[in-house]
């Protein structure tokens, strides 16, 4: 048997994993699409989230391990050169890394012993492949053998009303016993989500802070509909404005407008008032229109001599 071959067969014998697909993201991805996709799928499997689901928590250690290796340049230097030389070999008829013309020797950590790495979110143990290219404890790690690990982000719900989502400006909400004051732009949708870098729970081993995930909701408004950045409000409207036509003042979320009904108006009728509706939340300065659909009101509690006047119409419209 050869030097070579004593080499290889001595290599460790692990399974590639392609922590791009782990995380869902191209080849090509930038430092911020991994750490956007990373995130999202954190929460998403975090163990607080899924209790007692081994499934979740595997899940949850390979989307760490991906990120512990794609967000540091070095190491997906490294990675990206492994998963290329692999590659040529999986297309050269081979098996798996580690067995009969792959030389896993070349990557693999030296003095490094398989799965003896600690994850950056504590206490678990990185993968056989992981620790036999990166030995294990991977970049951040401090004296004594302590790695630097992100604290664990918070999540948190913030309601507003509908005038505070159009008009934006200051609020202030408590987080596990902090009082924290955040600026809100205006035009803020339901459901819409705020991040706070470092407003989580403490960074392990002097690593950074987790983020804080405000979660904005709106309170309903009877007197408005949204839709987009357009609203649409019902305005009762007299029967004799309606017949006559008329001036009426109608109050917005800008401040009170004055509009003209033309005589004979129609139950149903809509108006437009441009730039009266909602602000852009991405493009300050844009603002949706308002709809104004008018509703005819009946007079209630006649008088006699109104009644009387009422038949004598009546009587006119026969004719």
């Amino acid at each position: 048997m050869t030097r070579q071959e004593t080499s290889i067969q001595n290599s460790p014998i692990v399974d590639y994993k392609d922590y791009y697909k782990i995380l869902g993201v191209e080849k090509t991805a930038t430092t911020d699409q991994i750490k956007k996709a990373y995130r999202k799928l954190a929460r998403q499997h975090h163990p607080d989230v899924n209790p007692n689901d081994p499934k979740a928590e595997q899940k949850f250690k390979e989307v760490n391990e991906a990120n512990e290796v794609l967000s540091d340049e070095d190491k997906r230097r490294k990675y990206d050169q492994l998963g290329a030389d692999y590659q040529r070999y999986q297309q050269g008829g081979g098996r798996r890394p580690g067995s009969g013309g792959f030389d896993w020797s070349q990557y693999s950590q030296q003095g490094s012993g398989a799965g003896g790495g600690q994850d950056p979110f504590g206490g678990t143990d990185f993968s056989d492949f992981f620790s036999s290219i990166f030995g294990g404890m991977g970049g951040g790690q401090r004296a004594g053998g302590q790695r630097a690990g992100a604290g664990q982000d918070y999540q948190a719900e913030l309601e507003l009303t509908l005038e505070d989502a159009f008009c934006g400006g200051p609020r202030t909400l408590t987080v596990n016993g902090k009082s924290l004051r955040i600026s809100i732009k205006p035009g803020a949708e339901d459901g819409q989500t705020i991040r706070l870098r470092e407003q989580g729970g403490p960074g392990r081993h002097g690593g950074p802070a987790g983020s804080l995930y405000i979660t904005l909701r709106l309170q309903p408004d009877p007197r408005y509909t949204r839709t987009g950045d357009d609203l649409t409000m019902d305005v009762p409207v007299s029967l004799y404005k309606a017949v006559l036509g008329g001036e009426q003042v109608v109050e917005t979320l800008s401040g009170p407008v004055k509009i003209k009904i033309k005589p004979d108006t129609a139950s149903g009728t809509r108006l437009r008032l441009r730039g009266k509706g909602f602000p852009n939340y991405q493009s300050p300065g844009q603002v949706g229109d308002l709809y104004l659909r008018l509703t005819l009101t009946l007079p209630h509690n006649l008088t006699d001599q109104e009644k009387a006047l009422f038949e004598q119409l009546a009587a006119l419209r026969q004719e």
